[in-house]
């Protein structure tokens, strides 16, 4: 079966097959390769795309820009005082309104509902570039870089560390469970993922052949592990329970002694960044030879281009 995405919103990797996701990751190798070589197709002539901003971002903002300029469109760049989104006016109104001067809209805010209903009003594509619930574009960024580091991606083992309910840990593990690579969480009770969440995922795993699993015992979560990625502790809204946070996640700390306890010497390390080093990483583990955070960093570039011209291109 051909993949065709064109005219597809991008809300989050539950709408998306195996087929499909791979297909988004394998074109954003075949974009990766052409920008090494200068060759730019400009695929995307002539559109215009809206990049909403309610939440601060360097890696999103810029790979947004970077890989619409890349492809001949236009990025409009809209912080959260640029417009009256869900303020002075409805966050429907606002997408009708958008979805008629522009040709794809990014949304990089609080609310899942809010993006959405950006993809249920204007007519034209929508991409998640994070929600409190969900970071779609940031797990094919993810993917492409272990594609690269392993040449596969079923059958991983990938294990997160950390704060196991944030919009990271979500994604992560329904990417995962899609794409059929083993997903464990090491994580305290308290901040386990929903486990509704956990379930559907679940399903996707015994389609894909993999499994699912959430432990509270880090050193048994990493056993074998292939991949260790971890996010900060204190997502974007939440700083009020820093305290809190440090005191419950400081024994989930990736540091060298977690690192070698895999009992796997080609482990890697991930992270989404910005990293908070010294509280959910070590310095030496972020600068160390087993970490990939900046080849992941510039990976979203590619994936974030890939999806705009896989649901733009004419």
């Amino acid at each position: 079966m051909s993949v065709d995405l064109r005219g597809r919103s991008f809300l989050t990797l539950k709408d998306f097959t195996g087929e499909e996701i791979e297909y988004l990751v394998d074109l954003a190798k075949d974009l990766k390769e052409k920008k090494k070589k200068r060759i730019f197709e400009k695929n995307l002539l002539n559109k215009n795309v809206a990049l909403i901003f309610e939440k601060p971002s360097t890696r999103t903002r810029c790979s947004f820009t970077v890989g619409a300029i890349d492809e001949g469109a236009h990025p409009e760049y809209l912080g959260k005082d640029d417009i009256q989104l869900g303020h002075k006016e409805t966050v429907e109104d606002t997408a009708r309104v958008l979805g008629r001067m522009f040709d794809g809209i990014e949304f990089r805010g609080f609310s899942q509902e809010t993006v959405e209903k950006l993809a249920k009003y204007s007519g034209v594509p929508v991409w998640n570039g994070l929600t409190d619930e969900d970071h779609p574009t940031q797990v094919l960024a993810d993917f492409l870089t272990i594609k690269e580091k392993f040449g596969r991606l079923k059958g991983i083992n990938f294990v997160y560390v950390g704060d196991g309910r944030n919009n990271m840990a979500n994604a992560l593990m329904i990417g995962c469970a899609k794409m059929g690579l083993n997903f464990a969480i090491g994580a305290p009770e308290s901040l386990f993922p929903e486990e509704k969440l956990v379930e559907l995922c679940k399903g996707y795993a015994k389609e894909s052949g993999s499994t699912i699993t959430i432990t509270s015992d880090v050193k048994e979560a990493v056993k074998n592990a292939d991949v260790i990625y971890t996010d900060v502790w204190i997502s974007m809204g939440e700083e009020d329970k820093k305290e809190e946070r440090v005191a419950l996640l400081k024994d989930y700390q990736v540091n060298d002694e977690l690192m070698n306890s895999t009992g796997n010497a080609d482990t890697i390390f991930m992270h989404c960044l910005p990293a908070v080093r010294g509280y959910e990483v070590t310095n030496e583990v972020i600068e160390g030879e087993k970490s990939v955070v900046f080849d992941e960093a510039e990976n979203r570039m590619h994936t974030i281009k890939a999806v705009m011209v896989a649901t733009l291109k004419d």
